[in-house]
């Protein structure tokens, strides 16, 4: 891992490695999935404005 670009000192590097082995950084995680975040803001947005539409309409606004 060493090169003539490593800004560390070799001590400190063998800290950082170690530090970064430990795993207290590593977490387990689900898979993204863009699909249900697009399905999630498409039923917020259309709750939304429905609600926005029958509010206006009770009020006489619209």
């Amino acid at each position: 891992m060493e090169n003539e670009h490593n800004k560390l000192y070799p001590e400190d590097q063998a800290k950082v490695d170690e530090y970064l082995k430990v795993g207290y950084n590593n977490v387990e995680r689900k898979p993204f999935r863009p699909f249900k975040l697009l399905l999630i803001l498409i039923v917020a947005v259309s709750t939304m404005s429905i609600g926005s539409v029958l509010l206006a309409r009770l009020t006489g606004i619209y």
